[in-house]
């Protein structure tokens, strides 16, 4: 498949037109959707007149933008006005917002042509896609296994080459985790770098919207359109966006690259660590420094992440209540059985388990001994990161413990599922941009992700590291076989 830059030049050129690359992807779409079910919404009438409107523009010789007439798929947790948006959830299933997300405009705005909206754990609460209300989303490499989560269906839709790239939001992993299992780039940026006004909130201290691509140029691309501030948006940050294509060069001299040496050892899948450790070879080849760094307090993360999250969850989701729009049940004699009616119909397990422990950890009696030490916690991975960040310039580890696992595998222990996010989950807690880039595959041919994490808002040294070994190596131009 093309990348943005050699579809722009082809519809430039008028070697193809919009239309035709629209038509491509909603045949391939269709092609593939009945193994995959990366779609909960294909919007195929909007996108062709987008793409003809794209075409009148080409032709009457307007300069066009990069992703002007590129297909994008979007996860289904953000708002697009007058195309439903469920959360892939029953208590959402009918609903149509009347405004759009920031990001959803901006890519309007850019020309870029969405062809639907993606599945997703039902309010991105999952690591597998399995939560969804809907339907079970499949990996491209092995539609037996699951395609990660929270946002498996942009990473398969990428994968599967149904689209060009995709948005996704990641709030403990969501973009990473699946990134690695579908074996393509997944970025999240900055806390606070992209609005999230119009993202329907899980956790609203640390959910972020980002890319899914199969290249980082395409990553760095899409990223520069939907980055800046947004008043709308109380946590956006009041900061410059450089061009982050310009952050792409082949070398690596004088990078200092620190490997986090609490992600391995016990729990780490032996394929994943021979592969990742072969990528940091790599590195060090391109003329990186390569050191160990401690973070000591990394694998508290998801003890402080499972009290934080849910907690903001169960706040969040208190709107949900049948009263102002959603799912409503009817004949519910009092307004107390309509409220516990709907919400008990609406919700899923998943959802319902994380309501329920952000309820008791924030009830009175509990607030100090859970949720205050967990946000204490929180501080000191921030800490620990702030530390290695003064000897190095980014941090690597793996992305996920396991390669992808069977679809069932994991759905009966949440525990070993939680699990999955023991890598993506600190930087989520502390705010920085962290990005997995295919690094090799297993010895069953599935895919494994390295991350990448950098500083606050060094989204550049990121790019940088990531695009120089992306050019070394040819792990991100293979493609799934379905």
């Amino acid at each position: 498949m093309a990348s943005i830059r050699e579809l722009h030049n082809q519809l430039v050129k008028k070697e193809r037109s919009a239309v035709e690359v629209t038509q491509a992807a909603l045949d391939r779409i269709q092609a593939v959707e009945p193994k995959l079910h990366s779609f909960l919404h294909v919007t195929a009438a909007q996108a062709l007149q987008q793409a003809a409107q794209v075409d009148a523009q080409i032709a009457a010789g307007e300069k066009i933008g990069l992703l002007t007439g590129i297909p994008i798929g979007v996860k289904d947790n953000i708002c697009t006005k007058g195309i439903p948006t469920t959360c892939a959830s029953r208590i959402l299933e009918n609903f149509v917002p009347p405004y759009a997300a920031t990001v959803s405009q901006k890519l309007l705005d850019a020309g870029a042509v969405m062809v639907g909206k993606t599945n997703l754990d039902e309010f991105a609460m999952g690591g597998s896609t399995e939560t969804s209300a809907f339907q079970l989303t499949t990996n491209p490499w092995d539609i037996s296994r699951v395609p990660g989560g929270s946002s498996g269906g942009s990473a398969a839709a990428v994968a599967a080459e149904e689209c060009m790239v995709s948005l996704g939001s990641d709030t403990g992993g969501s973009i990473r985790q699946p990134a690695s299992f579908c074996g393509i780039v997944g970025m999240k940026p900055t806390y606070g770098l992209v609005s999230r006004y119009g993202l329907v909130a899980f956790a609203s201290s640390l959910d972020q919207i980002g890319p899914f691509a199969r290249s980082v140029e395409d990553s760095a691309i899409l990223l520069g359109v939907i980055a800046g501030y947004d008043p709308k948006d109380s946590t956006s940050l009041k900061v410059e966006v450089p061009d982050y294509t310009q952050f792409l060069t082949p070398s690596l001299k004088g990078k200092k690259v620190g490997v986090i040496k609490e992600t391995f050892g016990d729990g780490l899948d032996p394929d994943v660590e021979k592969t990742v450790q072969q990528a940091i070879q790599q590195l060090q080849a391109l003329g990186a420094e390569i050191q160990e760094i401690s973070c000591p307090r990394f694998r508290y993360g998801i003890a402080a992440y499972y009290i934080i999250a849910p907690s903001e969850a169960s706040a969040n989701l208190a709107r949900y209540d049948g009263v102002k729009y959603g799912k409503r049940v009817e004949a519910a004699e009092t307004l107390m059985e309509m409220y516990t009616r709907t919400r008990a119909e609406g919700f899923g397990s998943e959802v319902k388990r994380r309501i329920m422990i952000g309820t008791y950890v924030l009830s009175a009696g509990y607030y100090d001994a859970y949720y205050l030490k967990a946000q204490k916690v929180r501080t000191l991975i921030k800490q620990d990161f702030e530390a290695a960040f003064a000897q190095v310039d980014v941090l690597v580890c793996p992305t996920a413990p396991t390669p992808a696992f069977k679809a069932g595998d994991k759905s009966a222990d949440p525990l070993s599922m939680y699990l999955i996010d023991l890598m993506t989950i600190p930087v989520n807690l502390a705010g920085l941009p962290a990005m997995s880039v295919p690094c090799g595959f297993s010895r069953e041919g599935l895919p494994i992700g390295l991350q990448i994490i950098g500083n606050v808002l060094r989204e550049d040294q990121i790019f940088q590291v990531a695009y120089a070994y992306e050019q070394a190596t040819d792990w991100h131009t293979r493609s799934p076989q379905i």
